[in-house]
């Protein structure tokens, strides 16, 4: 049961939402020739949903890229190179392979 209390409209929090996943992208086949195979990003996920990248390529640092989402990642640099199957695994194990496999129904 909610109270009276919790209903009340309440201001905005003074921090943003706070926490970070963290990820690697391997690519099992490298269709450009650029980046290579294996893992070639780590990344991270932050609790708005902005998606940070590193690109191991080139050394010594490789370069960094800002997503407003990890989906907008996945459009400009895995949705477009099917061909790669990479492979997206989180820390806590969660593990997708794209193109992802649809299953008819």
């Amino acid at each position: 049961i909610m109270n009276s209390e919790d209903l009340k409209p309440k201001p905005p929090a003074k921090l943003a939402p706070q926490g970070i996943r963290t990820f690697t992208v391997c690519r099992q086949i490298d269709e450009t020739g650029i980046s290579g195979q294996g893992i070639v990003i780590e990344g991270a996920v932050l609790a708005t949903g902005q998606c940070i990248v590193h690109w191991l390529y080139p050394p010594p640092r490789g370069g960094i890229a800002i997503f407003d989402s990890m989906e907008d990642f996945l459009k400009v640099h895995v949705h477009p190179h099917p061909s790669n199957k990479t492979i997206i695994t989180f820390q806590d194990g969660e593990t997708t392979t794209y193109p992802t496999e649809h299953v008819g129904g």
